[in-house]
């Protein structure tokens, strides 16, 4: 996924957008700032809910009622192949990884964090590409069972160990892997995957529960699979054929379909155009557009039937300090922002209470430096 330390006209745009999924970390002065497109004037209560996260991703209230993020963590030190089957290519590898550097919090009524697993994988891209980080991405519920999808792990990002993965929190929080999503990448490859920017333990980034069964989604190689809670893997799209590299990033379910949102390309190529789309998974397997006039979509999420995007950036070409938003999507164009001015948000749901929880601060800021903001409008 995106690469965004340093980024030059010299790197290749498909290697662009890749790494900031994976890894939304970076050295803000090696970010490639776009120009910003017209602030809109938002009127909406924006408080911090929680703070002393580490890169944090996705967010979800459990059934306790309280809120569990999933934090990408601080990286590692332990070297990836620098060459062959079992490494990413320069200039975003080889990466340095950790096989305990990354957690779940767990987060009160009152804001107050604890953390609730610990000792998660956690890797970084290549010091040429700003370290960027990522670990475990998002979480999903079953019942009262907590499943995570792990994104920082596998023999391409040093952590030989332990496998990019659907986990299970176990009762005591210790976790187990239930199914190695790497090994059925190798195993299922996708139709077009971008050589350019290609990890061979993949990048996933959101992952959704449905009638007992999780649906883990991989930016980077464009797929979606089903697992089931015994372990069992099987694809459900790949979005590679459909669409191309569009890096997909967000997904929702709701009337039958699943609404999927994309990141997409970063530099020249992108346009001076709102290009990104939330798109609509027919049970044909064919796709639709949903909504477009979208930009770098990161999460999505419904409240009262209606759908709404989280923006990590407003800006064609590439993100923007400061101009992250949440958009409501709709079918005809680009619907009302309601949300703006928000500092690289990654993650997004809807509390009990109705308002907006999202991680923000998630690339670019050090250790504890991560934030769930509570976000309600008229």
């Amino acid at each position: 996924m995106s690469k965004i330390n340093g980024l030059r006209h010299s790197l290749r745009s498909a290697s662009i957008r890749s790494v900031i999924l994976s890894s939304l970390a970076v050295a803000p002065m090696a970010i490639v700032f776009a120009a910003p497109r017209a602030q809109v004037v938002v009127h909406a209560n924006v408080t911090v809910f929680a703070e002393g996260l580490n890169n944090p991703r996705g967010l979800e209230f459990g059934p306790d009622g309280n809120l569990y993020v999933a934090e990408g963590g601080l990286g590692g030190t332990e070297p990836a192949p620098a060459s062959g089957d079992c490494s990413v290519i320069p200039p975003v590898g080889p990466y340095a990884g950790s096989a305990t550097g990354s957690r779940i919090s767990r987060i009160d009524h009152n804001g107050q964090r604890t953390t609730f697993v610990d000792n998660l994988p956690s890797s970084q891209t290549s010091p040429a590409l700003g370290s960027l980080v990522s670990g475990i991405a998002d979480i999903a519920f079953i019942g009262h069972t907590m499943y995570g999808v792990l994104a920082g792990a596998g023999c391409s990002h040093g952590v030989p160990s332990v496998p990019n993965s659907v986990i299970r929190v176990n009762p005591d929080r210790t976790w187990t892997v239930i199914a190695d999503l790497g090994a059925f990448q190798r195993a299922h490859p996708v139709a077009h995957p971008e050589e350019d920017d290609f990890e061979p333990d993949g990048t996933w980034y959101s992952m959704a529960s449905l009638d007992g069964k999780l649906y883990p989604m991989d930016s980077n190689h464009g797929e979606l699979d089903r697992v089931t809670r015994k372990g069992h893997i099987s694809r459900v799209s790949d979005i590679s054929a459909k669409l191309g590299h569009n890096v997909p990033t967000a997904l929702a379910f709701r009337a039958g379909t699943w609404k999927i949102g994309n990141l997409g390309v970063f530099g020249p190529p992108d346009g001076t155009t709102l290009n990104e789309k939330v798109w609509r998974l027919n049970s044909s397997g064919s796709f639709a557009v949903r909504g477009p006039g979208l930009e770098q979509v990161v999460s999505l999420a419904f409240r009262k039937d209606k759908l709404f995007a989280l923006e990590l950036s407003n800006t064609p070409g590439g993100p923007t300090p400061g101009t992250g938003q949440i958009v409501r999507v709709r079918a005809d164009g680009p619907g009302r922002v309601i949300a703006s001015g928000l500092m690289f948000p990654t993650g997004m749901t809807v509390g009990p209470d109705g308002a907006f929880y999202v991680s923000v601060n998630g690339l670019g800021f050090g250790a504890g430096q991560g934030q769930v903001l509570r976000i309600t409008t008229g």
